[in-house]
């Protein structure tokens, strides 16, 4: 069984490009459709139940549908699959990108992948508004989370807890399920005990050694974990201001490229993450540090995601019938709609003006371009981008190709002038 196993999610993390409504679709087809591992009903709910968790849904369900096949050792080996390839290309590129990021026909390369990204954030937007702008009240919490971020550049974790406040109140409690078992509460707890204890264990040797950067790289990671409610784009604009304003690890270009990057690797988008820490990592001390950040960087950011399936699988049924846990949830998603507003925005102005200027008044916190610094070219990459995939919807590793090789062919163009 282990070695099916091996087989059918190696499979699934080799082809999991696409971001998560493509990964899900791959896994209903391999895990329903082709095999009877899962039931429909067994699929949507675990799917439910995953996307109200923090971190990648399509990783989550991987780790589900292993757990729920081969319990525990089948859940590392769904989730596993599904990370490593994309960790191992990412591992690559990260090293090469420190090599050769700074050269001037990589960087023209780049802006076309960085328009690209632009309207893949915008396309993401659209879909997930879809789901989950079900009520005039989830849409001014959208409309809210939005103001809160791009306007007064409130925390991000502020504005998620809020969201799951005003989702909570009103919210009726009846027709709630039974509390679950006493054994599978208990047995979720001490699941949960040692799961945290395992994703602390290499703190100790790092605290032990004084390493400070490691230290910030580990919490910092840690705690963008356990806020990654919507998947990666709800954190990227959070995550985006704390590398590049708070730590100094990256500037805002390389954060582009990083998530440029992200998107043309299999697994999770959320590896972005790994990226950001390597990247970081060289600039601290070289290629033996970056790779050190990075394994950290995945530790921290994907060992939630098991223990969050191992100790919460079993109660999904409990889970299911609150009420006002829903509720809350569903805020959370509704918010993550304004949270990825003020991501496509921000990338836009970052990538379609060359200079963009912090503007300070009172509470307001906030950026906006110099118009005159419009880069024609970014506009019309971004334009064509739009074109391909909105209406024509072609294919994602396509359009960026495309994007990438028209950048690359201006640059070549503008070198020769």
């Amino acid at each position: 069984m282990t070695a099916e196993l091996i087989r059918v999610f190696g499979r699934i993390g080799l082809l999991s490009f696409g971001g998560p409504a493509a990964q899900i679709a791959l896994m209903h087809k391999e895990l329903v459709e082709s095999r009877d591992w899962l039931s429909e009903q067994q699929f949507l709910r675990a799917l439910s139940f995953c996307m109200l968790l923090p971190g990648p849904e399509a990783m989550q369900l991987a780790t589900y549908a292993g757990w729920k096949r081969q319990g525990i050792v089948g859940g590392l080996i769904g989730g596993g699959l599904f990370v490593l390839p994309g960790a191992v290309v990412i591992f690559a590129l990260a090293l090469a990108y420190g090599a050769y990021g700074n050269l001037p026909l990589v960087q023209a390369l780049f802006l076309g992948v960085k328009a690209t990204v632009v309207i893949i954030v915008i396309e993401a937007l659209i879909k997930i508004g879809r789901r989950a702008l079900t009520s005039q009240k989830h849409v001014l919490i959208a409309a809210c989370a939005f103001v809160a971020l791009f306007v007064f550049a409130l925390p991000f974790p502020l504005v998620i807890a809020l969201a799951a406040v005003v989702g909570a109140i009103g919210a009726a409690d009846e027709g709630a399920a039974a509390s679950p078992a006493s054994g599978n509460l208990r047995s979720s707890l001490r699941v949960l005990l040692i799961g945290l204890v395992i994703w602390a264990a290499p703190f100790a040797p790092i605290i032990a050694a004084g390493n400070t950067f490691l230290i910030d790289v580990g919490v910092f990671f840690s705690t963008l974990a356990v806020v990654t409610f919507g998947g990666a784009y709800a954190v990227l604009a959070y995550m985006t201001q704390e590398v590049v304003v708070g730590f100094g690890w990256l500037s805002t270009p390389q954060m582009m490229d990083a998530l440029g990057l992200a998107e043309t690797t299999p697994g999770p988008l959320i590896l972005v993450t790994q990226f950001v820490g390597m990247v970081a990592g060289l600039a601290e001390s070289g290629p033996g540090m970056a790779v050190l950040a990075g394994l950290l960087t995945l530790w921290v950011t994907f060992v939630p995601c098991f223990i969050w399936i191992f100790a919460g699988a079993p109660l999904i049924d409990w889970l299911d019938g609150k009420p006002r846990l829903r509720a809350a949830l569903a805020a959370i998603t509704a918010a993550v709609v304004g949270v990825i507003a003020n991501l496509s925005l921000w990338f836009a102005l970052h990538v379609l003006f060359e200079t963009v200027n912090p503007v300070t008044a009172g509470p307001i916190k906030t950026v906006l371009p110099e118009l005159s610094t419009l880069n024609p070219l970014a506009l019309v990459l971004a334009t064509i981008a739009a074109l391909l995939l909105l209406w024509r919807h072609w294919p994602l590793p396509l359009v960026l190709l495309i994007s990438a090789a028209l950048s690359l062919f201006a640059g070549l163009g503008s070198a020769l002038v």
